[in-house]
């Protein structure tokens, strides 16, 4: 649908399937066609087999429907995420029903089916599977299916393409009545092998695992052909009208759009972006047909969920671009977004719908630049693009062979606004304390860098490890996209004495992120030696990393801050050698005292716009730390007269509590400075050191 003609691949490998049982045949099967986005979006479609099971009441074998549950994804799916139903019951359901006002009404008897105690919640697309007399049933959500689905003549096309094979039905909400549509059809074409469903999706059956995955995609195929073959050589969104700027320029605008756009869409909740400039994007935003089309709205309800209705089109103009001057109208735009959302609402409530959500874009089109789209987390902004993608893809097929046509509007607010789908909303898990951040540490593959940003992590902040080791960046990257998944990282080499470096890193974590909400300042350095012995180049490299170093990665952060007006808060990681004096240390201990009275006046500039800066004061904390690893340790050794080997039990005995610090220490006082917990702190040093009388705080 954008050009390529690529065919789907055959993947099934039958010597890997040959040791399957039939769930295991459905869930490979479903992963395989999960797997490629032309085949369906995330979260998108659902699978099922019918297959025999030992009842564990009876001991009996019955027929029981495994299909996948509310709110999975086929791509990554596990047995555990399919609902299983006796197919006696279900059938059953058929004599209770009493006609389309009674649909919601039908979900709540799906548990009743419920085979085994199956946990899973059964999806509202389970009649849809269970009436169909085939064993094996597919319902994906294909580009090159749904441009069919929402072209004007999508009937007269479904039949030019596929003949008698697949068959054809009007738009209608999932659910019990489409189960009975569907198994009307079946019956009524017992030689079909599918059906498109308008505004909707594809459903094809077969009664062997292999023959439904190859059927589905052979019709798939067939499609992706003949829109290849209808379209070569046609205009494509009525032709270009602008060119995309450069790839770096686009860049550049991305990362001074959206901080001002999460500014203004966050303030009820935190939102996070994701930049996309692929070349199906910037196809459409450059056309002639981008208002119009984007203005009917999305057709698939997977894509206008996710994305709503339809998109806000930046006025931007590639041709003299102006980023400064979209920003000065943003206001109107979102202004003029909102009554139009609300009018929606209006014109559509019914007495029982729920409040109106948040009436603020998810997706951005801005002319020559790209996408830019925002959610409450990263993975939702970044999948909501894809949808979006999606809905290009099949507005460039349905346009060019046809005419396009949205969901009418009724249509569109009566699933997004379907109790049932209020209900799933409202049985959605408290968001974490940070949800919604991103924080950019510094020296953030250290050891207590690292444990900060593990501690951010975990209560849900995306983060940006930042240091200069490229090695040991990878590395845990490479751990943190492991065990948090890839969407809540992003890694950048810096050196923060270089301001071009240190601009560049917040500009990246803008297009990355959307913005930056936590500034943990923990680069570090550390050298020890008698005055008379401290070489100039010793002296500057400490006050370069740890006050100018610092002074330059506040400052880019006060100026983020301040652009996206939703408060800001930096946390230094200084030293108790900032207060209390060492010997042998003159330039440690002076650019650490630098780090603290800089933390101060900070706080003392950021509170008015809501940034809260505040100090960690650590002490002697040796494990996972890159400076212990090197000559300071041999030099703090020698400083107190004892064997490098004794270094940590002397620290420890040195303390008052007779304790040793260690790096989730560290972080975790990081995270309370940096969490709502410390909500009324501004200007507030925490020593972290086990107790050292010196460095009391006066």
């Amino acid at each position: 649908m954008t050009g390529q003609s690529r065919l789907l691949e055959n993947r099934w490998d039958d010597a890997y399937a040959a040791g399957l049982d039939e769930p295991g045949k459905l869930l490979y099967r479903s992963n395989l066609l999960g797997a490629d986005k032309r085949i369906t979006n995330y979260g998108g479609g659902n699978t099922s087999a019918k297959v025999l099971e030992t009842d564990p009441l009876t001991g009996e074998k019955v027929r029981v429907m495994w299909v996948k549950g509310s709110g999975g994804d086929v791509g990554t799916i596990r047995l555990d995420g399919f609902s299983t139903l006796y197919m006696d019951k279900l059938e059953a359901l058929k004599g209770i029903y009493k006609g389309v006002e009674d649909e919601d009404r039908m979900v709540g008897f799906l548990p009743h089916c419920t085979f085994n105690l199956n946990p899973r919640a059964a999806s509202i697309d389970t009649p849809l599977h269970g009436f169909v007399p085939s064993a094996h049933v597919d319902h994906m959500h294909p580009d090159a299916i749904i441009a069919i689905a929402a072209s004007k003549n999508s009937k007269e096309l479904t039949a030019q393409i596929f003949g008698a094979d697949i068959g054809w039905l009007p738009w209608r909400r999932p659910g019990f009545q489409l189960g009975l549509d569907l198994e009307a059809f079946v019956k009524a074409n017992p030689k079909a092998r599918g059906v498109v469903l308008e505004s909707h999706g594809l459903f094809t059956w077969a009664d062997d695992a292999k023959d439904c995955y190859l059927l589905t995609l052979d019709i798939i195929n067939k499609a992706i052909d003949w829109f290849a073959r209808e379209t070569d050589g046609k205009t494509i969104f009525g032709g270009a009208v602008g060119t995309s700027l450069g790839e770096a320029e686009r860049s550049a605008v991305a990362a001074k759009l959206m901080p001002e756009i999460r500014g203004r869409i966050g303030k009820g909740e935190r939102k996070l972006g994701h930049f996309d400039d692929q070349h199906a994007v910037l196809e459409f935003v450059n056309s002639k047909d981008l208002k119009p089309l984007g203005a009917l709205g999305t057709s698939c309800p997977d894509h206008f969920l996710r994305t709503k209705i339809r998109p806000l089109i930046v006025d931007f103009d590639p041709a003299k671009p102006d980023a400064d001057a979209v920003i000065a109208g943003l206001d109107k735009a979102l202004e003029d977004y909102r009554a139009d959302y609300t009018r929606y609402y209006e014109a559509c409530k019914h007495d029982n719908s729920p409040a109106m959500r948040d009436p603020n874009p998810v997706i951005f089109l801005v002319p020559g630049v790209g996408m830019l789209s925002f959610a409450k987390d990263k993975a939702t902004a970044r999948i909501a693009g894809e949808f979006y993608v999606n809905a290009i893809n099949v507005m460039r097929g349905a346009s060019t062979v046809s005419e396009y046509q949205g969901l009418p509007e009724q249509e569109a607010f009566d699933i997004e606004y379907w109790l049932l789908e209020e209900a799933k909303l409202q049985r959605m898990p408290k968001p974490k304390s940070l949800a919604g951040r991103v924080a950019l540490v510094t020296g953030g593959a250290g050891g207590i860098g690292r444990a900060t940003a593990e501690r951010l992590a975990g209560e849900g902040a995306c983060v940006v490890l930042a240091d200069i080791d490229e090695g040991a960046l990878e590395q845990v990257g490479a751990d943190f996209a492991k065990k948090y998944g890839a969407d809540a990282v992003r890694t950048r080499k810096l050196d923060v004495t270089d301001e071009a470096g240190v601009i560049a890193s917040f500009a990246q974590a803008c297009v990355e992120f959307g913005g930056v909400d936590i500034l943990v300042s923990n680069a570090g350095i550390a050298s020890s030696a008698p005055v008379e012995s401290t070489e100039l180049s010793m002296w500057n490299k400490n006050i370069d990393i740890l006050a100018t170093g610092y002074f330059l990665v506040s400052r880019e952060a006060f100026r983020l801050f301040r652009r996206q007006n939703l408060g800001g808060n930096v946390v230094f990681v200084a030293s108790k050698n900032g207060l209390a004096s060492s010997p042998n240390a003159s330039a440690y201990c002076t650019a650490k005292a630098a780090e603290i009275h800089l933390a101060r006046c900070l706080a003392l500039e950021g509170a008015e716009a809501g940034i809260r800066v505040n100090t960690v004061n650590p002490d002697a904390v040796l494990r996972g730390s890159k400076i212990w690893d090197g000559e300071w340790r041999e030099q703090r050794a020698a400083s107190s007269k004892i064997e490098v080997d004794d270094l940590e039990e002397h620290y420890r005995k040195r303390s008052m509590l007779k304790l040793n610090v260690f790096p989730e220490d560290i972080a975790e006082a990081i995270y309370f400075l940096a969490s709502d917990l410390s909500a009324k702190s501004t200007g507030n040093i925490i020593n972290v050191d086990a107790g050292n009388a010196q460095s009391f705080p006066r």
